[in-house]
């Protein structure tokens, strides 16, 4: 089988749907992938062998995300012609959508699989593609199948007018990379690099510094509690979360600690006590899944696809959308009510195993094809 994968984002630029197309793909060798994506920083080499998919960059820098639906179909049309896929494969339904539903109008033999993974909630999608809303409902409407990581994406696709087939497989995680026992000589390490001491407690989150992660409202919560939050992420509200934290009085107590990769993520996870992300919006939210793999009781809202993972009182606790008080008093109860505490994370780890394998996944996604 040959299919097209067409992203807007991909390796070394990762986030939760980057993570799971490389995650997937490498496990379904019996499929010959090629991809076109867009050179974010226009650093990376035009065409790339990576792991099972062979990689097409176009542009150079993120204008060329708006020029995506262009050059995009021009290149998948071209691609076409000397491979004859049999499926193109959209990472949401955004201007990889659009590339993908141009390459089935013109195309219309080729199979058209979508993959939804927006983290935006429908308002904020809704606003921005006002102009293009025709256009932008065909992205679903026209797809042979729709394959959503969260109930709440899949409930979207229906919003927008779909009716075909679909199924819900969500995002996993690399259960050896996150379960496995790290040596206490290597955490004492890091907790000695980053100024804390064995009794500090220790709050983690690992997001996007963006308005729908509400990170602003995690540092709110840290005025009255005597403990360390670490901030693994990077994006374009830094200065601000950092400015909040001045203000506050807090700076003390928070390390933004930019962006940590994937090998290194499960030891920053090992020395915390709790991990939050008291999100506006999220189409599944795999860094909990991560937390949870790692050992760790998480905190957050009833959201998007959240409420597929986080059962409340026995895989997790919900806080309020945009209430730095009751996150406060969520962090406390964890901080000190042990019972609760090791519920959540063995109840966490079990549903880490049980259902977010990334093989349990794959396994999911190779049916998805085969149906196709």
């Amino acid at each position: 089988m040959k299919v097209l994968i067409v992203s807007l984002a991909y390796l070394p630029f990762i986030g939760g749907a980057e993570l799971a197309v490389k995650e997937i793909t490498d496990r379904l060798p019996e499929i010959d992938f090629d991809m076109i994506t867009v050179n974010l920083d226009g650093q990376q080499p035009k065409n790339q062998q990576v792991g099972n998919v062979n990689i097409h960059r176009l542009g150079r820098g993120k204008i060329s995300k708006y020029l995506f639906p262009w050059t995009g179909f021009k290149l998948a049309t071209k691609l076409h012609q000397e491979k004859k896929y049999d499926a193109v494969w959209a990472i949401m339904a955004n201007q990889a959508g659009l590339v993908a539903l141009r390459l089935k109008n013109k195309f219309p033999q080729i199979k058209y699989l979508l993959t939804l993974q927006e983290g935006d909630s429908l308002k904020r999608i809704w606003s921005r593609t006002f102009l293009i809303r025709p256009l932008y409902r065909r992205i679903y409407r026209r797809a042979d199948y729709i394959q959503s990581i969260s109930s709440y994406l899949s409930n979207r696709a229906v919003q927008y007018g779909y009716r075909g087939k679909s199924s819900i497989v969500p995002n996993g995680v690399d259960l050896e990379k996150f379960k496995t026992d790290i040596d206490s000589a290597q955490l004492d390490e890091l907790r000695t690099k980053l100024n804390l001491t064995s009794a500090d407690k220790i709050v983690v989150t690992a997001s996007r510094l963006v308005h729908k992660n509400g990170i602003d409202i995690l540092i709110k919560s840290a005025r009255n509690l005597p403990l360390k939050i670490l901030i693994l992420g990077q994006g374009e509200l830094q200065l601000k979360l950092e400015a909040l934290a001045q203000e506050l009085g807090v700076k003390n107590k928070i390390l933004f600690l930019g962006h940590i990769g994937q090998p290194d993520l499960p030891k920053y996870l090992k020395i915390a006590d709790v991990f939050v992300r008291p999100s506006r919006s999220e189409g599944l939210g795999s860094a909990f899944l991560e937390a949870m793999a790692a050992g760790l009781p998480v905190i957050g809202t009833k959201v998007g696809g959240i409420p597929d993972i986080i059962t409340e009182g026995q895989t997790g606790l919900f806080c309020e959308v945009d209430n730095p008080k009751d996150l406060e008093n969520k962090i406390k109860l964890l901080l000190t009510d042990n019972d609760l505490r090791l519920r959540l994370i063995d109840n966490g780890k079990k549903l880490a195993v049980n259902k977010y394998d990334w093989q349990l996944v794959t396994s999911q996604m190779r049916d998805i094809f085969n149906s196709l």
